[in-house]
């Protein structure tokens, strides 16, 4: 028997091994969540500077330092999505963080402003949603409150604080 016909059998099962290990079932849930908030970018819009080359990562996820106006509706800061119980999504079930990333509704029954991409986010599997819920109730809370939906004038009276959209 050659020495390659040896190695097929351990190259075809370190393959198969390689292939299940990098498959999403292989990771938790908690890691597929970060991977996918990485992937989908939520750090752009909800992590003060997160557009620009050096967002503020000691406040990853802790709401946006931009507001973003649209027209008829009022000026929108993208929240801080930790879990913080004051000012984030501490309160939040998992369910309902499921619920505002797919159909953009929150817990009050409000809908997410329209910069929400819920129509790409409403495709994720049931258990993609559920893991990004799992990876943001993981991260270290950010006490950091930002101006409410349609606040009249985001970041204080700074107009250099929105962006037209």
């Amino acid at each position: 028997m050659s020495m390659q016909s040896k190695l097929r059998p351990v190259t075809a099962f370190a393959a198969a091994a390689a292939l299940v290990a990098c498959a999403p079932g292989g990771q938790s849930q908690v890691e597929r969540g970060k991977y996918l908030v990485s992937v989908i970018g939520c750090s752009d819009c909800h992590t003060p500077g997160g557009l620009s080359p050096k967002p503020d990562l000691t406040r990853f996820l802790g709401g946006s330092d931009l507001g973003f106006s649209l027209p008829g509706l009022g000026y929108f800061v993208p929240p801080n999505l930790t879990p913080d119980k004051a000012t984030g999504l501490g309160s939040w079930t998992a369910d309902q963080i499921v619920a505002a990333v797919t159909a953009g509704v929150a817990p009050d029954g409000r809908m997410l402003a329209p910069a929400m991409p819920v129509s790409d986010f409403k495709n994720l599997s049931k258990s993609d949603a559920y893991a990004i819920a799992a990876y943001l109730k993981s991260l270290p809370p950010v006490s950091r409150k930002v101006p409410g939906p349609g606040a009249a004038k985001p970041c204080g009276a700074a107009a250099e604080c929105l962006v037209p959209w």
